[in-house]
């Protein structure tokens, strides 16, 4: 009970920050915290704890918490693209992270089709015809539980730590999409296609193939979520 209660109170205090309805240079005291959000002392401070780690907010003694300019904030932190996503600022967010996406999944390709073994080969294949069966039975749940799983293998299989930690970003990315009615109620069957094209170049070894198919499937996601954006408005979903 009491973890449910830490996650409640994160969420509401964390997304009141990421959403801009505590601006930066506020300052809340510990007490304001507890009556605002019905929290005890452990909880309240549990949960500075964590927004701090994040870099939401600063502690001052004799001053209190201070939500920190988004300058300063940590970006990466799946939490805090979750919060993004469900907010008013979700069509920013989900421009911001597609950028993110276009700069690193088509290098991660080109590098998984040069380093992965040949398990991570066969496995990427299979993610990609389960996608396929699962489009076109038009399973969503289950779309994008295989659909995580191949951007996270294919960022792995890159070698680069670094794109390796970026498949929780991603992860929150395909997640909020389908969560917020941003997926046609059948994938494309381009995107298919495409993921398909990226497992067979991956396969083969060809690095400017798998290249070029993941940087199309960036592109055609964020041409479709604009589409889909533009067409139910700012606050659907």
């Amino acid at each position: 009970m009491g973890t449910d209660r830490h996650e409640q109170v994160l969420d509401a205090l964390g997304a009141a920050i990421a959403n801009g309805s505590l601006a930066p240079g506020t300052v809340l005291r510990s007490e304001e915290l507890q009556e605002r959000f019905g929290a005890s002392r452990t909880v309240a401070r549990e949960v500075v704890r964590v927004l701090e780690t994040m870099r939401l907010t600063s502690s001052k003694r004799r001053v209190g918490v201070i939500v920190r300019e988004p300058a300063e904030w940590n970006h990466y932190d799946p939490r805090l693209i979750r919060w993004q996503l469900d907010g008013p600022a979700r069509p920013a967010a989900l421009a911001t992270l597609n950028e993110l996406r276009s700069a690193i999944e088509p290098c991660a390709a080109r590098f998984a089709a040069l380093r992965a073994t040949p398990e991570e080969r066969g496995r990427l294949g299979a993610l990609g015809e389960r996608l396929a069966r699962t489009a076109r039975a038009r399973d969503l749940s289950a779309f994008l539980e295989f659909d995580i799983a191949f951007h996270d293998l294919l960022l792995s299989a890159s070698r680069n730590p670094m794109f390796g930690q970026l498949s929780a970003v991603v992860a929150e990315v395909l997640t909020g999409r389908t969560g917020h009615g941003l997926m046609p109620p059948e994938p494309q069957p381009e995107a298919v296609a495409l993921h398909l094209a990226v497992a067979a170049a991956v396969a083969a070894g060809d690095a400017d193939r798998a290249e070029r198919a993941m940087r199309d499937i960036v592109v055609q996601a964020r041409d479709e979520i604009a589409a889909l954006v533009s067409e139910a408005g700012p606050a659907a979903g």
